[in-house]
């Protein structure tokens, strides 16, 4: 780690955060009110990919759709429209439509296939934006001036690194560039979080292997073909398998390359000082 101690990290000139753990625990509550300061430069991992990675493939997309209507059609061949992703930090909804979801096509879902060379990408996306994690760490304070640095990663983070292999390369070149923090939540605030996600199911980011399983299992059980899957229902069967699929690999990833706060002390940080005190604590327990 970067930081040996709470007072290491306190009395540092700069100081250099990534946070990750489930959706929706803070770690863009943070983020957000870090960069509200004015002194912390805030790089999201989600729109680098969504920008930088995969902004082509989203238009792409679209342009693709927007070519089957036969007016569309004309003004695009004829270059009088323009179509692009208005992606930002508050709505990434161009990267998650993108991704989508498998199963039925009349009820919006892709071929698995399809399903499964989207979130090739999208891994491939994801490692490539943590990778620029460093430079965007050292040109925050090179080109703008900003002492601090907060890295808003995915929650699909662990689905790309080993955290068990102590030389993995994204976990090496992170943890030599930041402090890596996870945002531990309980029991209930994995209840809390399938719940939500199953008034509202939106797509996500899988390991092939697991996704391929889950896919197995879903078509067994329910006795639906690829064609008659409802992509909504297949998506929030998978959730919860997925919430327990990443919880180990947060829990390594905090062990072997960086620190754990929980959830609940996040809800009460109010300011930049009160998460730099709560990070100091977690250091001390840790190094301790």
């Amino acid at each position: 780690m970067i930081y040996s101690s709470g007072k290491e990290w306190l009395a540092a000139p700069q100081k250099r955060v990534l946070l990750f753990g489930m959706s929706g625990l803070g770690k863009t509550y943070l983020s957000n009110m870090l960069r509200a300061t004015g002194q912390w430069y805030h790089y999201s991992v989600d729109y680098r990919i969504g920008t930088r990675y995969m902004g082509e493939y989203i238009t792409d997309n679209a342009k693709a759709l927007a070519m089957q209507v036969p007016l569309l059609r004309e003004l695009l061949m004829s270059d009088s429209i323009y179509i692009g992703s208005n992606i930002s930090f508050e709505n990434l909804s161009p990267l998650s439509t993108y991704l989508g979801k498998p199963g039925d096509p009349s009820k919006g879902g892709l071929p698995i296939a399809e399903y499964q060379r989207r979130q090739a990408q999208h891994e491939q996306a994801e490692t490539l934006a943590l990778l620029d994690t460093p430079y965007f760490a050292e040109r925050s304070e090179r080109i703008y001036g900003y002492p601090n640095f907060v890295c808003d990663s995915g929650g699909s983070i662990c689905e790309v690194v080993d955290p068990e292999n102590s030389n993995d390369p994204v976990l090496t070149a992170l943890s030599q560039a930041v402090l890596m923090v996870w945002i531990e939540g309980t029991e209930a605030d994995t209840e809390a979080l399938i719940h939500r996600f199953d008034k509202a199911p939106k797509p996500m980011c899988y390991q092939p292997a697991f996704l391929a399983q889950a896919w197995s299992d879903y078509c067994s059980d329910t006795g639906q073909t690829e064609s008659s899957v409802d992509p909504d229902a297949f998506i929030r069967w998978t959730y919860a398998r997925a919430m327990a699929h990443r919880a180990p690999r947060y829990a390594a990833m905090a062990r072997n390359w960086g620190i754990k706060i929980s959830a609940e002390e996040v809800s009460q940080v109010k300011n930049s000082d009160g998460l730099a005190t709560l990070i100091a604590h977690a250091l001390d327990r840790k190094t301790g």
